[in-house]
């Protein structure tokens, strides 16, 4: 999965938004203004910052060389994934849905509830 490619399945995720709370260089993906995701090139190679679930964090980092602990955030909850096509891009997008899943799951019970009402709790808890 290259960077647009990650761009365009963080966006198409219900309700997902775009910001630039850091610069330019890093884009922020919210649901409900809760980060789910960092998009970014670090030294020319483009990689993603995304929340798990820490036994799964552990897991997927001894799975996969691209998966490391997350740069510049709790490193127990969130990973960084290299986007350098050695993880299937269905595996990307696994790790995409598990990271919007769990944020999803801390909202406040009123914004949960609305986006399960309005997409379907298959399409908001697709990696829980």
């Amino acid at each position: 999965m290259d960077y647009q490619a990650a761009k365009n399945y963080l966006l198409s995720k219900p309700e997902a938004v775009e910001d630039y709370p850091f610069g330019p260089q890093a884009a922020v993906f919210k649901v409900k203004q809760k980060m789910f995701a960092i998009l970014m090139h670090r030294e020319g190679v483009a990689q993603m910052n995304l929340k798990c679930e820490p036994h799964r964090a552990a897991a997927l980092r001894d799975m996969y060389e691209a998966v490391i602990p997350g740069y510049h955030m709790n490193k127990l909850h969130w990973n960084t994934v290299i986007l350098n096509n050695t993880i299937a891009d269905s595996d990307v997008q696994k790790m995409i849905d598990h990271s919007y899943s769990l944020v999803v799951k801390g909202l406040r019970k009123v914004e949960k509830s609305a986006l399960v009402l309005a997409y379907g709790e298959t399409e908001i808890f697709k990696e829980l």
